[in-house]
């Protein structure tokens, strides 16, 4: 027998089980053995149903009047978000960007090893980043091969971004986090995840337009 397909959890959900994980991380390490689903949903920034009805999609329904058993819901979040093991990552383009990104430690505590740093620049290749010796981009086949790199990172200017694009696919990278402003087109096959700063940028413009364009409150 095969093994049962994986349970459908909408988008939305997978977009907000790394917030309730890192909540659970806090708890975690101040020794909190339960937590409540008003708790997580405060820490989250969502309200308390949405927490119990996403949790619900992975099976976890805690406990009426003790909540949900910290270590365990973190195991299986990690286990649904596929962080139960480590993950192979190669960053392309290490310019400022690609340099903050290759030396935040963040990422190893989570599960995502660096395992190439990638630059078509031949003045930066050889360099060493955050331990890491830049290649040049003719050697990514070969990188993502011996390291079974499960994760690109484009770091490039975007007239770039489609071509380390299509460079990733070729080599068999199944997944790339793009920082570059442009939409990429990927086969099916391949997830693309999309980091625009500018974009939030303009959207958190807009917040502060609309609060300073609203009227004061009239005193009491």
């Amino acid at each position: 027998m095969g093994s049962p397909p994986p349970r459908h959890i909408p988008e939305a959900t997978v977009n907000r089980l790394p917030l309730y994980l890192r909540a659970l991380v806090e708890s975690a390490e101040s020794k909190q053995a339960t937590v409540s689903s008003e708790d997580l949903a405060e820490r989250a920034g969502v309200n308390a149903a949405k927490v119990r009805k996403d949790l619900s999609f992975l099976g976890s329904y805690g406990t009426r009047g003790v909540g949900y058993d910290v270590e365990g819901l973190l195991f299986q979040i990690r286990k649904e978000l596929g962080l139960t093991q480590d993950w192979p990552v190669v960053i392309i383009g290490v310019g400022n960007l690609g340099h903050a990104l290759a030396n935040y430690r963040g990422f190893g505590a989570r599960g995502f090893e660096i395992v190439g740093l990638f630059d078509v620049d031949p003045r930066k290749v050889g360099e060493e980043v955050a331990g890491i010796a830049v290649r040049s981009i003719e050697d990514l086949d070969r990188v993502v091969a011996e390291s079974a790199a499960a994760i690109g990172i484009i770091a490039t200017p975007a007239p770039v971004a489609q071509e380390v694009a299509d460079r990733l696919v070729a080599a068999g990278v199944p997944s790339i986090l793009n920082f570059a402003p442009t939409v990429l087109s990927v086969p099916p096959h391949v997830s693309v995840r999309k980091v625009d700063l500018a974009i939030e940028l303009q959207v958190l413009s807009f917040y502060n337009q609309r609060q300073s364009d609203s009227p004061p409150a009239a005193a009491g």
